[in-house]
């Protein structure tokens, strides 16, 4: 179950029972209005409704209501029971035709929509803060890696530009989850409005800002639900992707970025001089939470025949679970980048640890553009190249030792002057479409 030290008050709130009793409220009020438009129900009943049971849900309520659980083992009669109370006999109109899960069912749906709008809210501000640092470090040229080994050069902004355009296929995916899972059901005992009339359910989910579900079973089919929290699911894995991006820059050896540090923090209870990514790593087990609430809520979408209640606890765990961890990681992500320490200095150190590996592939080219096959031309770089290689891992200084190689080797300068090989080792020449790459990320550059 989510824990105070990974939740955040506005959308733990939605998850309390004063918030679902009072859903649960709205829906059987708004039920009765509907029923009494259609002369089911006298008028003046569906005002007593709303008149004497329209009240908050203060601990005691909701203690009331437990109380009465206790007794009859089924929490929609409880709150039924304890709405009785207060509207008295008026109270023989309410949940006319309707069943549990229709009570439940609309809720969590609402529930769900109420978190996907902060959620929502949570990756806008996260966009925000990536969008910052892409423009703050967009020329900012740094070593790309592949396989965790120095491949060609990238810059800063573009790692970020590329987290950016990331989330925002997250939102994109959340909006239409959101969309998906925002459908009402009040349709009765196994979906067939044999005691209901359906405009019913159509006034409820205009009201409550929901869809009519096309068809429900007992139950909204579980495919909606299974949708969310696999896009949930999704979102953390993006989230642990730029925390597993930023504890690797922030390793010893590498130290191109780090969490930011605040005044009078610790970072180890043994050796003072420690500064741990304990952020990211807390973001990276946050996400495998999340993720893991994805299969059982697969798992919910195959009930017996019109429903069972199998995906009931389910959805008690997961639902508040995944959304309150979820929320917290998206603002603790957001933090992390907003304050995020660069190290430009570091990044160039590391840029040039190898000597000029970084323009092996340009030289390839220009070797096989000058006349040379490509399996010999690969041959006379790699030579060259593993020279450098050897050289840098027994610590020696290879500064500008590949292009001397490379400038020495008499196949090579056979195809290429060494004024033409100096030329390959530009810098610029792998930044030079940065501009191209923000326009399409952020429409502009």
């Amino acid at each position: 179950m989510s824990i105070a030290r990974y939740s955040r008050p506005q959308m733990t709130a939605i998850w309390e029972a004063a918030n679902k009793f009072n859903i649960w409220f709205r829906i059987e009020a708004h039920a009765c209005d509907a029923l009494a438009g259609l002369g089911v129900i006298p008028q003046d009943s569906a005002k007593a409704v709303w008149a004497n049971g329209d009240k908050p849900y203060t601990p005691e309520r909701i203690a009331r209501i437990d109380a009465i659980e206790a007794e009859t083992k089924h929490d929609v009669i409880a709150f039924l029971t304890e709405l009785a109370e207060h509207i008295g006999p008026h109270s023989r109109f309410v949940h006319q035709g309707m069943t549990s899960s229709d009570v439940l069912d609309t809720c969590l749906s609402l529930q769900l929509t109420q978190a996907a709008d902060i959620l929502l809210a949570d990756l806008d501000g996260l966009l925000a803060a990536l969008e910052k640092r892409s423009f703050e470090f967009k020329d900012l040229a740094c070593m790309g890696r592949s396989h965790g080994i120095h491949a060609e050069p990238v810059t800063i902004g573009l790692k970020f530009a590329g987290f950016h355009a990331e989330f925002q296929r997250a939102k994109t995916r959340l909006l239409a989850a959101r969309e998906d899972i925002a459908t009402c059901a009040i349709s009765g005992a196994v979906g067939t409005f044999a005691n209901i009339d359906p405009r019913v359910e159509e006034y409820v989910a205009e009201k409550l800002g929901l869809a009519p579900e096309p068809l429900s079973t007992q139950v909204i089919p579980r495919d909606r639900h299974a949708q969310y929290f696999a896009t949930l699911g999704t979102i953390a894995s993006s989230i642990e992707r730029v925390a597993v991006e930023i504890r690797h820059m922030q390793r010893t050896e590498v130290r191109e970025a780090e969490e930011y540090f605040s005044p009078g923090q610790k970072g180890s209870s043994a050796m003072p001089h420690k500064r741990n990514p304990v952020l990211t790593e807390n973001l990276t087990g946050l996400a495998r939470m999340v993720r893991g609430y994805v299969v059982p809520a697969m798992e919910n979408v195959a009930l017996w025949h019109e429903r069972d209640i199998s995906h009931s606890s389910v959805e008690r765990y997961i639902a508040p679970d995944a959304t309150i961890t979820l929320d917290f990681a998206l603002a603790r992500l957001t933090n992390v980048v907003d304050k995020l320490v660069i190290y430009p200095d570091a990044v160039d150190r590391n840029l040039n640890q190898l000597g000029g590996l970084v323009f092996s592939q340009r030289v390839l080219l220009s070797l096989t553009q000058a006349g040379v096959s490509r399996e010999d031309a690969y041959r006379l770089v790699q030579r060259n190249a593993m020279q450098v290689w050897d050289a840098a891992g027994e610590g020696k200084d290879t500064k500008g030792q590949f292009l001397r190689l490379l400038q020495a080797d008499p196949e090579v300068t056979k195809a290429l002057t060494p004024a033409q090989v100096e030329a390959l080792f530009d810098l610029g020449y792998h930044t030079k479409h940065v501009d191209t790459i923000f326009k399409r990320v952020f429409g502009r550059s």
